[in-house]
């Protein structure tokens, strides 16, 4: 690919990296936002979910709006309500104005991530995915460990509202390089918004997002977090029986036959638990456990992110040699056996040790992302590229919320079973590994692929 060339995920990327970067610079700052707010900090967990209750619920619509309004057009109207909803988070005087002020955020993010990655898949030639892929993820595998850096220096040496307001000339500047630069696609036949499959998802996924993000902050009483999973689980069944007899319900399950699509959103889905874990467990491990500031530990983990920026120099021609099935399988091995690596730190653990650690986690989870983000769109075809992007979409927030859930769910067993009043380091380990061989699940989806498989993307030729 051409400098050029990489000029359209770059844009689309750095629009991606200020979603994902707002999605976790908020958890280093929440002590100081109850504070001023005059709010227990256990209630500003409710900040948080309503983001991703949003962003789960509006992720259906974007496909559509991108087919019925034009890419560039959606792309524009996200990035100007993202930075308008930060502008009022900034200016919430209140719990409630600072929920109200996320949950637009959430829906602006929603359309973010998808209809970027739909630009992409119809302007870059197949042979160059891997490449376009590698730059466009690298927002995903950033912001997380980003963000508690930002957010501690910001809250330490200015105040906690400048997390949201630093998004206002972020998005005057995305605003002109996606006018710019991004070429407004649209289809010219768009069938009818589908109402009922909406409402059907926005149900399901909020019962599951909002559910499992109680499990971990013991915000609802049980029989609510049993109902709302359950309540949600039945949503998204009901949805399956509309769905299979309606050619034109706004997610398409007939993109899970396309064997290499299936593949990367169900296994990628095992994957990803680790990306949403990690940030969580390791906060705690590095702050509750150790003692170590938000600021130190947000540096610290930072070697995750510089992993993950020297795998993208190195992905395209891995996958290129060994092509994406044993890639998936090894590799997944491979980011498991790091990421448990974690369980063994101790306090007296040597920075070098913990650093080089976090490095190859992040460099093989950038690997595993880049392969799977490549591979999933293979083999769609071109009028299903919307719903497969939302689909996928809608997957990658489903796994990442079920990883923090795990992990969660892991602390405070182990934490009961050691009658444990305070965490400490042996309530943490084991969530470490049950998380990590949790991922390696998505082993069962892998194995069944081809050895050729997405062969005209990956540039791999069997012998």
């Amino acid at each position: 690919m051409q400098k050029s060339g990489l000029l359209v995920p770059a844009i689309i990327g750095s629009a991606l990296f200020m979603q994902t970067l707002d999605a976790t610079i908020i958890a280093n700052a929440l002590p100081m936002m109850a504070q001023s707010l005059g709010e227990d900090p256990l209630k500003l967990n409710l900040a948080i979910s309503a983001y991703f209750l949003s962003t789960a619920v509006f992720l259906p619509l974007s496909g559509w709006a991108a087919d019925k309004y034009g890419s560039r057009r959606v792309l524009n109207v996200s990035i100007v309500l993202f930075a308008l909803s930060s502008l009022l988070c900034g200016l919430a005087q209140d719990l409630y104005q600072l929920i109200a002020a996320r949950v637009l955020q959430g829906m602006a993010g929603a359309t973010m991530a998808p209809v970027g990655r739909l630009v992409l898949l119809r302007t870059v030639p197949k042979s160059e995915f891997v490449q376009a892929m590698s730059v466009l993820t690298i927002p995903a595998l950033v912001g997380p460990i980003v963000g508690p850096i930002v957010g501690g220096a910001i809250v330490t040496f200015a105040d906690w509202r400048w997390i949201f307001y630093i998004n206002a000339p972020m998005g005057v500047i995305g605003v002109a390089l996606v006018t710019a630069f991004i070429p407004d696609i649209r289809e010219t036949l768009v069938a009818k918004l589908d109402v009922t499959g909406l409402l059907l998802i926005a149900l399901g996924l909020a019962g599951l997002v909002f559910g499992l993000e109680s499990v971990g902050s013991g915000a609802l009483p049980r029989v609510w977090v049993a109902a709302l999973v359950g309540g949600g689980l039945a949503s998204l069944f009901v949805y399956y029986l509309y769905a299979r007899k309606k050619d034109d319900a706004i997610i398409d399950l007939r993109l899970f036959s396309v064997p290499t699509y299936y593949s990367a959103l169900v296994g990628g889905t095992f994957n990803r638990l680790v990306l949403g874990a990690s940030p969580f467990l390791l906060a705690i491990l590095l702050q509750v456990v150790f003692g170590m500031s938000a600021f130190a530990a947000g540096l610290m983990t930072f070697m995750g992110a510089v992993g993950a920026l020297f795998m993208k120099v190195a992905a395209p021609p891995i996958i290129r040699r060994f092509g994406f099935r044993r890639v998936l399988i090894v590799n997944a091995v491979l980011a498991a056996a790091a990421f448990m690596c974690n369980a063994v730190f101790t306090a007296v653990t040597p920075y070098i040790v913990v650093a080089f650690v976090l490095f190859a986690g992040g460099w093989f989870r950038s690997l595993q992302l880049t392969a799977l983000g490549a591979m999933a769109f293979a083999d769609v075809p071109q009028d299903k590229m919307s719903g497969a992007s939302s689909l996928s979409s809608m997957g990658q927030q489903l796994a990442q919320a079920f990883g923090v859930a795990l992990a969660a769910v892991a602390l405070y067993a182990a934490q009961r079973y050691a009658e444990s009043p305070v965490l400490t380091a042996a309530n943490v380990w084991p969530a470490f590994v049950i998380v990590g061989l949790a991922s390696l699940l998505s082993l069962f989806f892998y194995v069944n692929l081809p050895h050729d498989a997405a062969a005209e993307v990956s540039g791999h030729r069997r012998p």
